[in-house]
């Protein structure tokens, strides 16, 4: 087990304290966003560099990196590399657009418990949190000593299918994002203004637009003006 799975006091919930490492400050912050919105976790902070984030994970409590693999002053394996050779066993999500094998086995070797590839909806981003929570409750739960089974239930948390979140279908990931990003530069947009700048038809931007309204990342209300029905404008979501 990780070595930031530590025992808790009967019936306590820990907060899982999660330090963001992400070099563009766009992302680094949506992605503390969304850990304000899984329950049971809580923003360490923000490091844009390797060092910064060595430095933060050596002065307070971090449970969990949030690590993108490109960083601009060493990559992500190096920094698990020096964190793991320092004895530091903080587990690792990694967050990144890196796909090749190479980089895939060097993470898993170093003990990255999570893989998650971007772009991605929050849905996807929350169900990686939620299973690596059930895998620390499943590991404080189990005795000092593991059987087999116990063994298998802790890590069945990580990789459980019932835990995989897909978008709806027609969406995708990409097109997601680019919503995100018009919605996060603007006061407040309709699904009529977002269609020619992502190149979709202005039904396919509504449906994004609904879909993050579902998932309490947009705000929905209606804008009047003109004869007939309001117009529907939606704004990004701040926790």
């Amino acid at each position: 087990m990780s070595g930031t799975v530590g025992k808790e006091a009967a019936g306590k919930e820990s907060v899982i304290s999660t330090l963001i490492v992400e070099d563009d400050p766009v992302l680094a912050d949506a992605h503390a966003e969304f850990v304000a919105r899984v329950p049971g976790f809580a923003a360490a902070g923000i490091a844009h560099l390797g060092a910064e984030a060595l430095r933060l994970v050596a002065t307070r409590q971090v449970d969990l990196l949030l690590l993108d693999v490109n960083l601009p002053d060493m990559t992500g394996i190096e920094l698990c590399r020096t964190l793991r050779a320092h004895g530091n066993q903080v587990d690792v999500i990694a967050v990144t657009s890196a796909r090749d094998l190479a980089t895939v086995r060097a993470a898993v070797s170093l003990g990255v418990v999570q893989y998650l590839l971007k772009p991605f909806a929050f849905a996807t981003f929350q169900e990686k949190l939620r299973a690596y929570a059930e895998f620390r409750r499943r590991a404080e739960q189990a005795p000092d000593l593991l059987a087999q089974d116990d063994v298998d239930r802790a890590l069945a948390a990580l990789h459980d299918a019932s835990t995989q979140t897909a978008l709806p279908k027609g969406l995708t990931e990409a097109t997601l994002a680019s919503v995100v990003a018009l919605l996060r530069s603007h006061d407040q947009l309709s699904a009529g203004q977002i269609a020619p700048q992502v190149g979709i038809s202005v039904q396919t931007a509504r449906r994004y637009l609904d879909y993050l309204a579902a998932q309490r990342l947009a705000l929905r209300a209606p804008r009047y003006g003109g004869a007939g029905r309001p117009e529907q404008v939606y704004r990004w979501s701040s926790p």
